[in-house]
């Protein structure tokens, strides 16, 4: 059991509950992350992992609950400030990038988490945006349009730019999807060595691929229907069972060489 207090974690999720149409979305949902962890969300399509995440990054207001990062609430604080502390790589936010902007103001613009970001760019967060994409080994796409580059070259400049504005969160929301396989697992084996940094964010890997989750997560929450299935450490929660339970069919959790893998024989009737 944890015992920290609330103003001691990163972040924290208390009866987080969504409602829509009267349609339940996430369903009382409490979660902490503290200093040192590292956690993989897991689940099905329809599972509340969006929602999850819209909500952690102020985009979708609860109907009842509470969040907090760094101890300030949703609600209390400035939202616009508090969602600085969180970094986001999504889908959403690579769609939204304009096609000729040159890596490095991508990466500059994320110290005000604005797209299309039409300020001036001093020339000391031009330096510091050049650090990042050096960081994560882009340092030679600093002049090039993000029209060119290629799908792993676009997540790393998209975590360049999600630590431009120092989160003490960093939510990767599905970041292989598109990737060829040797573009994955190089792009993983940058995820590893970025949760070993010193005074590295906590790392959110929301995924569906349990292969994904890298030796430095150290924790899994399990989501299904809007509800917890399961959060712990990485290696009491991940199972075969639970992984069977979310994902509606009978499964086999693997590890070989400390990587995890998924063996599905049978999916049940009536799931696609």
């Amino acid at each position: 059991m944890n015992l920290l207090k609330p103003s001691s974690a990163i972040l924290s999720v208390q009866g987080l509950h969504i409602e829509r149409s009267r349609t339940i979305i996430i369903d009382n949902i409490s979660w902490r992350v503290t200093p040192g962890q590292h956690w993989a969300i897991l689940g099905a399509n329809g599972s509340g992992k969006t929602s999850l995440l819209s909500a952690l990054t102020g985009y979708l207001m609860p109907t009842a609950g509470e969040i907090s990062v760094l101890g300030k609430r949703y609600g209390e604080s400035d939202w616009r400030e508090l969602r600085k502390r969180i970094g986001i790589v999504s889908s959403s936010v690579r769609q939204m990038m304009g096609d000729d902007e040159p890596a490095l103001e991508t990466v500059a613009s994320g110290k005000y988490a604005m797209i299309d970001f039409w300020g001036r760019i001093t020339r000391a967060e031009k330096a510091a945006a050049l650090k990042l994409l050096k960081q994560v080994e882009c340092g030679y796409l600093a002049d090039r349009p993000w029209q060119v580059l290629s799908q792993g070259e676009r997540q790393r400049v998209l975590i360049g730019r999600a630590l431009m504005a120092r989160p003490r969160v960093l939510i990767l929301d599905e970041p292989c999807a598109g990737l060829d396989p040797a573009a994955r697992e190089h792009f993983l084996e940058f995820i590893q060595a970025l949760t070993t940094k010193h005074n590295a964010p906590a790392v959110i890997l929301v995924t569906h691929h349990v292969e994904e989750i890298v030796q430095g997560i150290t924790h899994v929450l399990a989501l299904k229907k809007g509800q917890v299935a399961a959060a712990g450490p990485k290696d009491e929660t991940l199972t075969s069972a639970l992984l069977s339970e979310i994902f509606d069919c009978k499964a086999r959790l693997t590890v070989e060489k400390r990587r995890f893998g998924l063996r599905v024989s049978s999916v049940r009737r009536g799931v696609m």
